[in-house]
């Protein structure tokens, strides 16, 4: 039977570069049903630290309804792509926002259940330098969501626009994606966490049962995780 993920894209960038080029190439060949993003067009908005979503709840964030159809395309998917070209070193501003709106939702604080069974994809490219860096922006959220596998695909493609770039670097690309895409698909359906994902939320656990925030304290009560229950 054809495997049907869903898959969202995030791109950290409303042009279709070199990143974006190679993002959906990934697409295609998971041969999903695909949502895509692209920021800041979709998502425009920067954190402004009231703190709303760590003491009390989320939907308090005043960006909560903008972010919202972007928050249910991420729960409903099997993979989640990532992807961002280099700015600085860096991923760009536009990712780096969208991302801190969902600082709540990292092992500390409010984890997603489902995200202990999702596959997600890191996507960087740069003419040059600076694609480790980058994804690792990208890939500390996935691991601090809870994840159950991360992969990571960087490149230098020693251009600025993907028309430009040679057959040789695309030749390359394609093979790396066609066995990323190979991977992913192999584990689609028996994903769960790392020993370092179960060992980090152990250890969010122990904080949780000596009470951290009481919104915090609730939500693991209520899901049985300071107990025995777990969520993979």
């Amino acid at each position: 039977m054809e495997i049907k993920m869903n898959i969202v894209i995030i791109h950290g960038q409303s042009h279709k570069g070199s990143t974006y080029h190679i993002a959906e190439m990934l697409a295609k060949k998971l041969r999903g049903n695909v949502s895509e993003f692209f920021l800041p067009r979709d998502f425009d908005s920067f954190c402004v630290g009231c703190t709303s979503c760590f003491e009390k709840s989320e939907t308090l964030c005043p960006h909560y309804e903008k972010l919202k159809p972007i928050t249910k395309a991420l729960d409903d998917a099997d993979v989640i792509i990532l992807a961002s070209p280099v700015y600085v070193y860096h991923a760009t501003g536009a990712m780096k926002a969208f991302l801190d709106h969902y600082g709540y939702r990292w092992m500390v604080h409010r984890p997603e259940e489902k995200m202990f069974h999702k596959q997600a994809v890191c996507i960087s490219t740069a003419a040059g330098a600076g694609v480790k860096s980058t994804n690792k922006d990208m890939a500390d959220s996935m691991f601090f969501w809870g994840v159950g596998k991360i992969y990571q695909y960087g490149t230098a493609v020693r251009e600025v626009a993907w028309a430009r770039v040679n057959n040789k670097i695309k030749s390359r690309v394609d093979r790396k994606t066609t066995a990323l895409a190979r991977r992913i698909r192999k584990n689609y359906g028996r994903v769960t966490p790392s020993f370092k994902t179960k060992g980090f939320f152990f250890i969010m656990r122990l904080m949780q049962k000596a009470g951290w925030n009481e919104a915090d304290r609730k939500y693991w009560e209520q899901k049985g995780w300071t107990g025995k229950r777990r969520p993979w």
